[in-house]
């Protein structure tokens, strides 16, 4: 079930778009970075530190619990713990992980399953903490609207407002991995395999443990520095196609480390199921076609689910040029 990679070493990278959420020039800078990297680092977010800090204390606290308690909250179906395995398809990592509903006073059963009797100060942290990402992710995606110069603001964000948007909540958790100490051999273990995110937009926030990458347009790997008091925006396969391709989903990996545990939160807004996936009329210049044929978030949800981590999911939809 370990998956040992010969993976060239990336290049250690300083060179991350970093926004400034408070800036009035900030939503140019958001569309470049999602232009060039599909990737950016924002800070003065919003989201209060202790929102932030209580989570990340009841995340590591359930992990910490033997192995036979975190399995009272599996396997995901979809929701709930998983490990080492990634889906249904035969992906793994070295990985453990908690799959919820990002939709606020999800259900109380399945959280007291997975945390325990004492669920009440533990929903509070999960709401509090999605609900303030949430709201920044929406001003992110305002920005970008402002950005592209499109009439209606909301165009993206009422897709991660609409009650029935199909978001959703992730915490991983990527255990030492001795068997790396001391190696010489340049392996590595696969914590996360490569993969865009199928969704709008992915937030995703850490502890200060290296190990997430990010690959550049010309297939070259970089790592992206920790930074437990930022938070990292990955542009999505549906973004991209609601941008008819001006956008990139970022491709990105993590690797594990030999000595420190990493801790990552992220927050994947989605749209409603039922939602019709397609470039806006007003970003299609003149008589520009659309690259991609339309599909509901339903559609694209069930392909991804079929496919594996690393697959090209959005080639299925892409049009043929003639």
């Amino acid at each position: 079930m370990k998956q040992f990679s010969s993976i060239k070493p990336a290049t250690f990278s300083s060179g991350i778009p970093l926004i400034d959420l408070s800036k009035p020039d900030s939503k140019n800078h958001l569309v470049k970075a999602c232009e060039e990297f599909g990737f950016c680092k924002v800070i003065n977010h919003g989201v209060p530190t202790e929102f932030i800090s209580s989570l990340e204390s009841e995340a590591v606290k359930f992990f910490s619990m033997p192995l036979s308690e975190k399995e009272k909250a599996g396997p995901p179906k979809p929701f709930g713990y998983g490990n080492k395995c990634i889906g249904p398809n035969g992906d793994v990592g070295w990985v453990e992980y908690l799959l919820l509903r990002a939709n606020p006073g999800f259900d109380e059963q399945r959280l007291a399953s997975i945390f325990g009797r004492n669920t009440e100060f533990t929903r509070c942290a999960v709401d509090d903490y999605v609900s303030a990402v949430k709201r920044m992710a929406c001003e992110v995606l305002e920005l970008l609207a402002d950005g592209l110069k499109i009439q209606q603001r909301d165009a993206f964000s009422k897709l991660l407002m609409d009650e029935q948007s199909d978001s959703i909540f992730r915490v991983n958790h990527y255990p030492p991995c001795p068997e790396l100490q001391g190696d010489t051999n340049g392996r590595n273990m696969i914590g996360f395999g490569e993969h865009t995110d199928p969704q709008i937009i992915s937030v995703l926030r850490s502890n200060n443990t290296s190990g997430l990458q990010i690959s550049l347009r010309d297939g070259s790997w970089i790592s992206v520095p920790p930074d437990q008091n930022s938070f990292f925006i990955n542009v999505g396969d549906s973004l991209q196609v609601m941008t008819n391709g001006r956008f990139k989903s970022v491709r990105h990996r993590v690797l594990a480390n030999s000595l420190k545990s990493r801790v990552s939160m992220i927050y994947f807004g989605g749209p409603p199921l039922s939602e019709k996936i397609a470039p806006l009329a007003s970003l299609m210049e003149g008589e520009e076609d659309s690259l991609y044929k339309e599909f509901t978030w339903f559609e694209y949800k069930k392909s991804a689910f079929k496919s594996r981590l690393a697959d090209n999911r959005l080639g299925l939809f892409e049009k043929i040029v003639a």
